[in-house]
């Protein structure tokens, strides 16, 4: 396309706690670079077959929250992914492998009884343990992470009954999960009950965790944080459901951010187990409070005076005593990404969502994926990622995973459109390790002197299938634009996408002009794609095409122009009418460029066709003081305001207020623009 166009104190035996808490994004919102995809397989493989096996989805899943956050050297939370999977049914080989120096995906495969009652097994960093399916119940203790254990996610199991028949134990400290001085955890869609102390403790300054979509329940010490001098920890809590548990719900001692959304609190009349308080904000912590529902609870909120805690948009239904809120907090989109529930519907989400899900943890009965293998050094079948592309069959019906070893692959890779269902993934421990580059530009000359490239036939990477997916691996175009200063047409796309259904996951995607085309095969062709965990990066119209696309929980990197200038646009949609164009949601938009000086969008009205209507939407999403104040712009004669162009709960100094020239999207009309309206029956799944 051309140029113009993160004290009062607890007391208790033995004991002093801490808490602390992606893509993801850091304090100013960027997403860590370093995602680790696995080799795993089944626990009845070899070794060598293991290697060759794709994780499932399941296996993939990264934390959100604070977990997310690059810091202490982890890139955000993704647990045992880059190791084998193993599936267990005893206390032996559960702890075997928890407490093993490699990374491992531990499926625990039925009922596991501690022995002796209150064992807490000691979990090693790098670890994903997750219960398979609903079958996943660990009965009489739990697990323990210590001091620098790190990168450990729990997940998808019923941790119960270490209980010991007295109330307010103080003999017994058998908790579900206790961390003293780890970091980076990811507690999620767990079912934790009567326990002898705590169902979550979380001390000795342990940071950067995330705890979603758990039931806790029938316990009395429920969720203890903190408990320590130091002011340091930062957790996420959201999407839990709370139910007959007495206090710590939870209560936060000394934490430097504590963030809790979207969490129902429920305490029934007439049962054996009365409420004390809910959510309690101690000492020096600093807590953010949104959207969530109290039932029934006694002193819902409280916190000390030296304590800071803001309340947004919570329910209160037949609650009593007290609850409090004062003091200047912080904002939890300067760290990471996320969106609130309506308040309104939590108490129905979390009934029918939170806890073990029957889908985790499993793998389909599907057909088995072919793997093919790619390694520069001859240790794969293939030594370049075309060649395992050309051994791709024709109209094949069944999933093809290309897994490329770490280096730098110079080459052109094309997808046909009659070889769908192909993934392409690398398997170094970051994305940065696989690297798929080349350099033409537009006005180049083909080596054949059949013409130019052009500004499609530039692509490093050209996607013409249906069903493909990219992760874990940098697609890049290095044309260098200032020892080309005189060439005409400088767009060198680095990924073309023109096909339906199209993933990429934790990816990266840089250039300068034109680095994303995001197409479809036709004009009258859909083309949906979706993007998440990932970087653009690039200077002029770097996200353009007329295909339907959703860029989630991602990094917009703005960079300067080959002579030093900052000036650019970020996308340039060319939607056709009636079809949906560019979403941009839960995102970050920054770069070393100079203040004010890239647009969020122009239209492309390719060829001059004035029957297009070019569509970018960007909502919840951190914008950087590099976005104009007028974001969108006219281009090649013609207007932004005649077209689709809108945000919505945007933050960050490049944000601004609705006007004129900054129109933003009414609470009805978001209600429209979101993912699942974007993809329109298209749930993309990892394969």
């Amino acid at each position: 396309m051309a140029e113009t166009r993160g004290k009062a104190r607890h007391r208790r035996r033995g004991k002093a706690l801490v808490i602390g808490v992606p893509a993801a994004l850091a304090a100013a919102g960027i997403l860590a670079y370093g995602t680790a995809f696995g080799v795993f397989g089944a626990d009845a493989r070899t070794e060598a077959e293991a290697a060759d096996t794709p994780a499932p989805a399941w296996a993939r899943a990264v934390a959100d929250g604070f977990a997310s956050v690059d810091a202490l050297g982890q890139k955000g939370t993704y647990g045992g992914r880059d190791g084998k999977t193993v599936t267990v049914r005893t206390l032996a080989d559960l702890e075997k492998y928890a407490t093993a120096p490699e990374p491992y995906v531990i499926v625990v495969a039925g009922t596991i009884t501690m022995s002796p009652v209150g064992k807490e097994i000691k979990v090693a960093s790098d670890k994903t343990v997750i219960g398979s399916g609903t079958s996943g119940h660990i009965v009489g203790g739990g697990f323990f992470l210590g001091p620098g254990v790190h990168n450990v996610i729990i997940r998808n199991l019923t941790i119960r009954d270490a209980y010991q028949g007295v109330w307010n134990d103080k003999e017994h400290d058998f908790d579900a999960v206790q961390m003293d001085g780890a970091h980076h955890v990811w507690i999620d869609h767990n079912d934790l009950r009567h326990m002898a102390d705590g169902l979550i403790d979380s001390r000795k300054d342990t940071t950067y965790v995330t705890v979603s979509w758990n039931r806790l329940g029938n316990n009395n010490k429920t969720f203890g944080i903190g408990w320590t001098e130091n002011a340091t920890a930062d957790l996420t809590i959201h999407h839990n459901w709370f139910r007959e548990t007495e206090q710590r719900n939870p209560s936060t001692d000394n934490v430097a951010h504590a963030h809790l959304y979207n969490n129902l609190l429920q305490d029934d009349p007439g049962t054996d187990i009365t409420s004390s308080y809910g959510n309690y904000a101690r000492g020096r912590t600093r807590m953010v409070l949104e959207n969530s529902v109290f039932q029934g609870v006694n002193n819902p909120v409280i916190k000390d005076a030296t304590a800071a805690l803001v309340q947004r948009g919570n329910v209160f239904s037949g609650t009593t005593g007290r609850n409090e809120s004062g003091g200047t907090a912080f904002d939890p989109k300067a760290y990471y990404p996320y969106t609130l529930d309506p308040t309104a519907s939590v108490p129905a989400l979390l009934k029918s969502g939170a806890g073990p899900r029957s889908s985790l943890g499993t793998t389909p009965a599907a057909a088995a994926a072919t793997t093919l293998t790619v390694a520069k050094d001859g240790s794969g079948r293939f030594t370049s990622v075309q060649k395992a592309v050309d051994a791709v069959p024709a109209g094949n019906t069944s999933r093809v995973v290309i897994r490329v070893a770490p280096g730098v692959y110079r080459e052109t890779v094309r997808i046909p459109s009659n070889k769908p269902h192909v993934t392409i993934e690398g398997t170094g421990g970051s994305r940065k390790d696989t690297v798929i580059v080349e350099g033409h530009a537009s006005g180049m000359t083909k080596p054949d002197g059949s013409g130019t490239y052009g500004t499609g036939g530039s692509a490093t990477v050209a996607v013409e299938a249906d069903d493909v997916q990219a992760r874990n691996l940098t697609i890049s175009n290095d044309f260098d634009e200032a020892a080309n200063r005189n060439l005409n047409g400088h767009q060198a796309v680095a990924l073309r996408t023109a096909a339906d259904r199209i993933l990429l996951d934790g990816v990266i995607v840089t250039g300068d002009q034109d680095t994303l085309l995001l197409d479809t095969a036709a004009k009258d062709r859909i083309g949906r794609v979706y993007m998440t965990g990932s970087y653009v990066t690039g200077n002029v119209d770097f996200v353009f095409g007329r295909a339907t696309a959703v860029i989630d929980k991602s990094v917009l990197t703005l960079k300067k122009r080959w002579d030093g200038t900052s000036a650019g646009y970020v996308t340039a949609p060319s939607t056709p009418a009636g079809r949906k164009g560019f979403l941009i949601t839960r995102s970050t938009v920054n770069g070393d460029v100079t203040a004010g000086s890239f647009h969020l969008g122009r239209p492309w009205h390719a060829g001059g066709d004035a029957a297009l209507d070019p569509q970018t939407t960007v909502r919840d999403s951190v914008l950087g003081a590099a976005v104009e104040p007028t974001p969108w712009t006219d281009m090649g004669g013609f207007s932004w305001k005649a077209d689709r162009f809108a945000e919505y709960r945007n933050t960050g100094p490049g944000s601004g207020p609705a006007g004129p020239d900054r129109p933003h999207l009414t609470a009805a009309e978001a209600a429209a623009q979101d993912t699942a309206h974007w993809l329109e029956g298209w749930t993309p799944a990892a394969g």
